[in-house]
């Protein structure tokens, strides 16, 4: 039974309501469905939060400066080309801790039901197809095309999340040259896919240290 003297923190409330939120959708985040999920009084709750409503607002913040602002950060890592640019791009994507695509697609699911989220998210996308736009232009490319090339790459990625495609990592290492070319219309350079192979083989790692047993 929750217990009133059990203490969790913002933080971990705002976890509960993010798995809930990914797992059973925003109709089930609910403070007596959290508080039980994290054994303590409901009372507890709002030492942290005015209501639900408040915690709700709370994790569309977290999207928007988590997701939405690890994509535009990496739109603009240091790169000497802009393959190297687009390989930094997926660093983001094969990294759940920076871009938690179940998160995404639970906020969009949320959307279909309140419009104002469906405006945050409207603008959301609006600002990572911008930063992807100028990723391209700082590289050379018109306006136009910088545009057309920023919306295919990052269609095809929402698209790929959408899909749920399950790919093993190495299968999907075999085809990033071919991706960063379709992107790019340029070949990337073998240094640059030899960076993205080790990064996202550390993060696998690392989730297969931190997966129970």
């Amino acid at each position: 039974m929750p217990g009133g003297n059990v203490k969790v923190t913002r933080a971990e409330w705002l976890a509960a309501a993010r798995d809930v939120l990914i797992s059973d959708g925003v109709g089930e985040v609910k403070v007596l469905t959290l508080s039980d999920r994290l054994g303590v009084s409901r009372s507890s709750f709002y030492w942290y939060f005015k209501s639900r409503a408040d915690l709700l607002e709370a994790l569309l913040s977290e999207w928007e400066a988590g997701n939405t602002g690890v994509l535009v950060r990496h739109t603009q890592m240091p790169s000497d080309t802009i393959t190297g640019a687009v390989c930094n791009l997926f660093r983001c994507f094969v990294d759940p801790d920076l871009f938690n695509h179940q998160l995404d697609f639970a906020v969009r699911e949320w959307a279909r039901r309140d419009g104002h989220v469906r405006h945050v998210i409207d603008l959301g996308d609006t600002s990572r197809r911008l930063a992807l736009t100028q990723m391209f232009e700082r590289f050379g490319y018109a306006p136009y095309e910088a545009d057309a090339r920023a919306r295919i790459l990052y269609f095809m990625q929402i698209g790929y999340y959408a899909l749920d495609l399950f790919e093993p990592l190495e299968e999907r290492l075999t085809r990033i040259d071919g991706y960063v070319l379709g992107f790019t219309g340029q070949n990337a350079r073998p240094e640059e896919l030899t960076a993205l192979a080790a990064y996202a083989r550390g993060v696998q790692e690392k989730q297969a240290v931190a997966r129970p047993a």
